[in-house]
């Protein structure tokens, strides 16, 4: 039996994150600790070890950031204790003076577009006149002032070219469905329709820097998302690249023509698929030397350098500096050193059929003194670990929830369940109208092939999950009570009702996407109603912690606080976990550690396994336990 790896070693901060050539190619930036706080850090490209700190934030720490054209800049999001309504801040990188160039309380800023052709501009979306819609600015970065660019119409999206021209809108359609119009002499034009169908895997993703040709990831006809090339001129279309078993998720684009040089789809591993065969001798240099799935995270406006990533399952992820004139390959550092030398466990792709003859492309992790070549020596009490969205998926690499529950001695299991993204647009749409369904089916065939082959212990099963995954638990342990031996709840909604009735201005625009996929609330309440694990609170027989940001603008706390409520008044215990200064998940490092202490000694009440002792776990946390 291996040691217990610290929960600070796993649910601290990284090191470095976010890791970001500036266009010039002179600098690095990336997140670091400092005073304990994630805060943006900048070296020379090729002097990491000579980085310093450009922010000093002191509250939850900053999540994202990127680079300004100008390449003397960086730009960041921040809310207030995760209410998600994101200011944008510049911060000079000599100076350390930070603006915030968007100083209006109670609304959702964003970043829309950059340029290198005007590096002291952005364009930033907000919903200042009318909450439900982003109008969009110009914003200088050297003076701060702002100036109204366009005032939304009624889109969901807008798509502008590198001079900063907004070219096309994207707008909903009644029946789930998208527009697309293009800005022609002052007036809108519809030039394409998206059917409900394809909406989620179906969108104009960009164009190139002469303005002429726009790229599309695009499902209609086909089933997984391809990569297209279309002439704006003729309407001529490309095909680029495709997967006949995954979508089209991502592309590597040339810096100055912004034409896609290869793509990436994910069935159970990263696969690139090259467009441009001048790359070809890039991908091979990296393939060569770089450990694990290769992400080419940034890339200099000239060309010559860029900052690679490696991600592994049984490791941290490493970065690297690439230098194409010579094809030289150097590790620069590893997003968490600490876990180096630790008994990390590799992560097992898996694909499970369903009842009715779907692939569930899963991950499973085990302890290590128990894993003989991928199977254990006995069946072992199992956590399924429910990822959210639920439009979103699992995929392959380190997993700090993985390697945490394999060192207490449990099985863990991730299922990409119908819904779940990147596996073509039929798999997502056979979760339609189907939370609680055929979407928790799924879990419950996952759960008995892992019982069938011999790694879960069928009485010691737990199911776990933020936000959708959180949902998930509810419903496990109202829906499916005798399958799960307890269920642990992180920010899920209780009551599908009341989650649409919640969602965030800036969201009802999208309201069909909530119809379509998950059930009209006007004219299905009755429907809605039957698929709510708070309508069958009663059903709940097995423990259960319930974990809350008080902020969460997505799952308000209100869901947490209707069921607890409703456990209590049938005297069903429960255990509450509320933390006033989060919102949807735990930014906080101290929120982190108290969460999974109290997590940990929960799972081992119930299944048996290994629990680190408390110890100083709650110190610094604001959670208030209920």
């Amino acid at each position: 039996m291996t040691d217990l790896i610290s929960r600070r070693v796993l649910f601290g901060n990284p090191e470095r994150a976010s890791v970001r050539l500036s266009p010039d190619g002179r600098l690095l930036a990336f997140l670091a600790p400092r005073d304990g706080v994630l805060n943006a850090w900048v070296a020379p490209v090729d002097e990491p070890d000579a980085a310093r700190p450009v922010t000093d934030d002191r509250g939850r720490g900053l999540q994202t950031i990127a680079w300004a054209e100008s390449s003397t800049q960086l730009l960041t999001l921040i809310d207030t204790n995760g209410d998600e309504n994101w200011h944008v801040h510049c911060v000079d990188v000599d100076t350390h003076v930070a603006v915030d160039l968007t100083p209006v309380d109670g609304v959702a800023a964003n970043i829309v577009a950059t340029s290198s052709r005007q590096p002291d501009v952005i364009i930033v979306g907000l919903n200042d006149r009318e909450p439900q819609l982003h109008d969009l600015y110009r914003v200088n970065l050297v003076t701060g002032e702002r100036e109204l660019l366009l005032e939304n119409p009624g889109f969901v999206g807008f798509v502008l070219d590198e001079d900063l021209q907004v070219r096309f809108g994207v707008s909903m359609l009644p029946e789930g469905g998208m527009a697309v119009l293009a800005l022609r002499g002052g007036a809108w034009e519809q030039t394409e329709t998206i059917p409900a169908e394809d909406a989620l895997t179906t969108s104009l993703v960009g164009l190139d820097a002469a303005g002429t040709t726009a790229y599309w990831m695009d499902s209609r006809g086909r089933d997984t998302a391809a990569l297209f090339a279309v002439s704006l001129a003729t309407g001529e279309r490309k095909l680029l690249a495709e997967d006949p078993r995954a979508d089209v998720s991502e592309w590597l684009v040339h810096p100055t023509t912004l034409a896609p040089q290869a793509a990436a789809s994910t069935w159970s591993r990263r696969t690139w698929h090259v467009i441009d065969p001048s790359i070809n001798a890039d991908l091979a240099a990296l393939r060569g030397t770089v450990r694990g799935d290769i992400e080419v995270l940034s890339r200099s406006l000239d060309d010559s350098t860029w900052i690679v990533a490696g991600a592994e399952d049984a490791g941290p992820v490493r970065y690297y500096r690439y230098r194409r004139a010579t094809g030289q390959v150097v590790a620069l550092f590893s997003s968490r050193p600490e876990l180096e030398g630790l008994p990390l466990v590799p992560m097992y792709p898996a694909i499970i059929e369903s009842r009715d003859h779907k692939e569930l492309v899963s991950y499973y992790s085990i302890p290590k003194w128990m894993d003989q070549f991928g199977r254990p020596k006995r069946p072992l009490p199992m956590v399924l670990l429910v990822h959210g969205g639920p439009w979103a998926r699992d995929t392959w690499g380190y997993d700090a929830w993985h390697q945490w529950l394999a060192n207490r001695g449990y099985a863990v299991l991730s299922v990409n369940f119908r819904g779940s993204t990147g596996f073509g647009k039929d798999f997502l749409n056979a979760a339609n109208r189907e939370w609680a369904g055929k979407m928790h089916e799924d879990l419950l065939d996952a759960v008995a092939w892992a019982v069938m082959t011999g790694i879960a212990d069928p009485k010691r099963v737990a199911i776990m999950g933020g936000s959708y995954g959180g949902y998930a638990t509810l419903v496990g342990l109202t829906f499916t009570p005798d399958t799960f031996a307890c269920g642990v709840d992180i920010v899920g909604p209780s009551s599908l009702v009341t989650l649409i009735e919640s969602i965030p201005a800036y969201w009802k625009p999208m309201r069909q996407v909530f119809d379509q996929r998950i059930g009209h609330l006007e004219t299905e309440r009755d429907f809605l109603l039957e698929r709510s694990p708070l309508s069958h609170v009663d059903r709940i027989t097995k423990p259960l912690i319930i974990a809350q940001g008080a902020n969460d603008p997505r799952v308000k706390q209100a869901e947490a606080d209707q069921i607890v409520g409703a456990m209590r008044e049938r005297d069903i215990p429960v255990t509450y976990a509320l933390f006033p200064d989060e919102g949807h998940g735990f930014a906080r490092a101290e929120n982190r550690f108290a969460f999974v202490s109290i997590a940990e000694a929960f799972l081992a009440e119930h299944l048996g396994g290994r629990a680190e002792p408390q110890g100083d776990a709650l110190d610094g946390s604001s959670m208030e336990l209920k």
